[in-house]
């Protein structure tokens, strides 16, 4: 990984409270080794925002590469004020992939609040490969979406609010897309509530899943020791950003 201090081309709002931000590092897309990789960003070069910030990488396309984020403080607030051609200091990419063993199971990826992004950088790089999946991106209502619903095409969108998809949560369009697949394998990203309750369900039916895993951290490289999550097997715990963020579904525990 490296620290660049990389160009931004775009910063846009996609949907109420949603933001892409697209920037351009030569050396990080050189080091990037596919879907679920994260780099972590600082907003500016004062003390009012002194911690970095991981973002899942969306996509990488060529030397340009995507965030997706939701504003939630000052900080994604700071994030918004970019323009293009004002700069980002970025360290990346940082992270493991997602190992999709697609001659084997059936993909169902699954992305929740701004758990999204490396869901779509994961449906993008098997869409290509001509892999069939089925995608579910689920939100609190049809305003925080930029996606269609489209179940012809395996794409479901949920809502809690039931104003676009399933009304419900990824939980309700999950049971209904397993009623028709075979062989499944689960890929998701989202609050931990949201993986805690996928993860019983997968449990119960004994379908394999991989989890990237989203967590506050202040350096992205294991100094901070803020990161922890617990191991399934025993009372030790993983850090997210050296031996993740992507876990088998079995070996985490949530709390």
């Amino acid at each position: 990984m490296i620290i660049d201090k990389s160009d931004i081309i775009e910063n846009t709002q996609i949907a109420e409270g949603i933001w892409r931000m697209v920037f351009k590092s030569v050396e990080i897309a050189d080091r990037y080794l596919g879907a679920g990789q994260f780099v972590s960003v600082l907003t500016d070069d004062n003390w009012e925002h002194p911690i970095r910030r991981p973002m899942s990488i969306a996509d990488v396309n060529e030397d340009k590469i995507s965030i997706i984020y939701k504003v939630f403080g000052s900080v994604t607030q700071a994030l918004t004020k970019l323009k293009s051609k004002d700069y980002i200091d970025v360290l990346g990419p940082i992270g493991n992939t997602f190992n999709v063993d697609y001659d084997t199971f059936y993909p169902i990826l699954i992305g929740g609040g701004i758990g999204l992004s490396p869901i779509l950088n994961l449906s993008k790089c098997l869409v290509q490969k001509g892999i069939s999946i089925t995608t579910i991106i689920g939100a609190k209502t049809s305003k925080e979406h930029f996606l269609q619903h489209n179940p012809n095409k395996n794409m479901f969108l949920s809502t809690d609010d039931g104003t676009i998809g399933i009304n419900g949560t990824v939980i309700d369009a999950l049971n209904i897309v397993l009623k028709g697949v075979k062989n499944p394998k689960i890929f998701a990203c989202g609050p931990e509530p949201m993986l805690f309750s996928i993860q019983k369900i997968l449990e119960e039916k004994s379908i394999p899943a991989q989890f990237s895993v989203e967590s506050y951290m202040a350096c992205g490289v294991g100094f901070c020791q803020g990161c922890v999550i617990p191991k399934k097997q025993n009372n030790e715990y993983y850090l997210v950003c050296k031996d993740g963020p992507v876990f088998e579904a079995n070996e985490v525990k949530f709390e």
